[in-house]
Parts: structure tokens; sequence; C-alpha cells
């Protein structure tokens, strides 16, 4: 059996590349196909992607959250005294509040000012073990400093420590680095701070706005010890806590992460959007394909004629027609692959959000390269399964 495939392969190469020219620009036309589908699908899961690489960082396996906060998006606090409850039950080895409040940045160079996220947390507790806020705790305890993403937008300005500027019209200084990137609740970058500079930031800011106080918080971190079991935590502290938050697993199905990238899937057009123009880059392969694979069909309609006439079947000629398919699927997807990988990192760099080339993506991209080839031959072949040599030969 495998002597009879390999028999059968140099053919439908042969049939390809014995015109390099011709080659290469059918290779192209699979290519841009693959790119686009990799553009599209890389935008959709980079929107989803950034919305969770904040809650991925908590350095714990269970959150606290207000009852009524929908998504990370929503200001809505809870009492902080449940994460001292919640320190009570066994299995639980510490809780940590955190603070989270948009702000204006001026923009230092240009004095424009752009929304950014603000994070504060006590810096004695390691809440995001991020290595740029482990190398600047000392300096995060000075009065009015801040560390800032260096994935924050270009419109942010300079993102490097030793700049000063003017955060919720206050003066701060920059005083190191750490790398996070962008997200629909951040706006246009990230800062950390001290919680103690953060209420010096946001205890006051008047009467259109809720003062932030040490008595709320905006998300607990909760802590188990190496043994506990997440699932009976969790129900635990579910029931004998008050309704008023809700406590999830951080991972998992039905965990807090999951509930995020739930929230943005249902309730956004991002994913029906983006899954249709990566639909119509699936449809556009089809057509270059098949318009490939045709033009090859036509040209050799004589050669293919003379095979049917000295016996061989239409599954045989089928045959050569689909490994002409497959060959243009991998071959044609490398290129695709690699400029897209190139394009994620542009991207990333220009927009912050997180750009990933999963293998599970990249396989997934690579199966729907070969149903495209696949479904373009299928129809090509018609041609030739057509085809009467006494047609040909004026029989």
């Amino acid at each position: 059996m495998l002597k009879r495939i390999f028999k059968r392969v140099p053919l439908a190469w042969l049939n390809l590349t014995h015109d390099r020219r011709r080659f290469l620009t059918s290779l192209g036309g699979v290519g841009f196909a693959v790119l686009l589908m990799f553009v599209f699908s890389g935008f959709m899961n980079a929107l989803y992607d950034s919305q969770l690489q904040l809650l991925n960082q908590f350095n714990g396996e269970v959150i606290m959250i207000n009852r009524l906060k929908t998504n990370m998006f929503v200001p809505r606090s809870f009492a902080r005294r449940r994460l001292y409850q919640a320190q009570a039950f066994a299995g639980v080895a510490d809780a940590y509040p955190v603070y989270i409040s948009e702000a204006n940045w001026k923009n230092p160079l240009t004095r424009e000012t752009r929304l950014v996220r603000v994070l504060g947390f006590n810096l004695a507790e390691p809440v995001l073990p991020l290595p740029g806020v482990q190398a600047n705790l000392e300096a995060l305890k000075l009065p009015e400093t801040a560390i800032i993403d260096t994935r924050a937008r270009a419109e942010v300005g300079p993102t490097e420590a030793g700049i000063t500027s003017e955060l919720a019209d206050r003066h701060v200084r920059i005083v190191g680095t750490f790398r996070l990137g962008t997200d629909f609740a951040s706006g246009n970058g990230n800062l950390i701070m001290s919680d103690q500079n953060f209420l010096r930031y946001f205890a006051n800011r008047g009467p259109d706005e809720d003062e932030r106080s040490f008595a709320t918080a905006d998300i607990g971190v909760i802590k188990l010890e190496p043994d506990a079991s997440v699932e009976r935590i969790v129900r635990q502290l579910s029931l004998q806590l008050p309704n008023d938050v809700l406590v999830l697993p951080k991972a998992g199905e039905n965990g807090f992460v999951r509930r995020e990238r739930r929230y943005w899937q249902e309730n956004t057009n991002i994913g029906f959007v983006f899954t249709l123009l990566t639909s119509m880059s699936f449809v556009v392969g089809i057509i270059l394909v098949y318009q490939i694979l045709y033009t090859d069909v036509a040209d050799h309609w004589a050669e293919y004629a003379t095979l049917k006439a000295m016996g061989y079947s239409n599954r045989y000629l089928l045959s050569v027609v689909m490994q002409e398919a497959l060959i243009l699927s991998v071959c044609g997807f490398i290129p695709g692959f690699l400029i897209s990988a190139l394009l994620y990192k542009a991207a990333a760099g220009a927009t912050g959000l997180f750009f990933q080339m999963t293998p599970h993506r990249v396989l997934t991209l690579l199966l729907l390269t070969f149903v495209m080839c696949l479904v373009s031959g299928a129809i090509a072949v018609r041609r030739v399964q057509s085809t009467d040599p006494a047609e040909v030969f004026g029989g």
C-alpha cells in the first residue's frame, strides 16, 4: 500500500512544480489565505487573552469579588472584613485585598491626558509576583511613587524609570517598570503603587466620585495551604460568608478567569465579527486554491485523458489532485505562519495586547488549511473525472 502511495506522490509534485513561477504564485495565494485566518483569529484571541493576563498573575487559588461585579470593568468594591473572615477558615493561608481605580495620566512629553488603570496593594503581601514588582518594592514605599507597564500604549508616553508626570492631577514619580499589557479595563496602560499611595491619590476625588478607604477592596486574592482543596474552600466560603460577595476558584471551567472570558464572549460582538472574518478568509482560500488546481487540471487535461485511456481509474486521478491540494496546504501554510508570527509581535508592540501563537491554535489553523485545500481539490477534480479520452483523441 505504501509503495503504491509513494509512486503517486511524484506525479502530483511534478504537476505543481514544473512551472516554478506558477508554483510560487500558488504558494503565495495559499499563504495569503493562511495569513488572513491567523490575523483575524489572532486579534480575537488577543482581545480575550488580554482580559485574563492580570487575573492569571494574581498569587492565589481563590478570588473574592462583589456579587454585583459582572466583569473587571465594573468598579464595585466589597467590605474588606470579608477577607478577614475568610482567613479564619481552615486551609486558608492568607487573603490579600487589591485596590483598582481609573485615573487620568498626563503624557510627560505631549502633556495630553489618557486614562490608565492603577493597582494598589500592600507591598508586604505577594499579590503580584511579577519581576518588575519584586525588584521595586523598596522604591514603591516612598510617597508619590509608582511603577509603569512597559507594554502600555504609545499615547501614554515614555515608560521608563525616572520620569515624573501627573496622575489624577497629582505629581507622581515613576521608580520602575513591569510588563503586563493592556485590556478593556486598563484603557491605555497600567500603573502599580502601594496601598498607602493609592489612598493618597484616590481617598478624596471630589463630590462626583466615590471615596476610597481600606474598609473596602475591589478584588480579594485568597492564598490556600498547599494541601487544601480549592473546591472545598470555595464551597465553605460561599455557604458561610454573607451573600454580598462572590467566591470563585481562580482556575477551572467555572473559575473566575473563565467567567471573565465568557462575559466578553457572550456580551460583545468581538467573537462574531472576527469569527465571520476568519470564515470569509477560509472561503477566500477555497476559491484561490480551486483556481490554482483547476488551472493545473486544464493545463494537463490531455495528460489526464491519456491516463484514463491507459486504464487508470477516476479514483487514481482523484488521488493525484488531492495530493496536490495537500502539498499546497503544507507548503503554503509555512510562509503564512512565519509572516503571521512577525505580525503578532509587531501588533503586540503597537497595541499592548497579548498575542499568543499557541500550539493548539497553530494546529487548528493547519487543520483548517488542510480542509480548505481538500475542498478545493474535490471541486476541481470533477473536470478530471468527466474527461472523455475520445474527446481528446478525436474518437
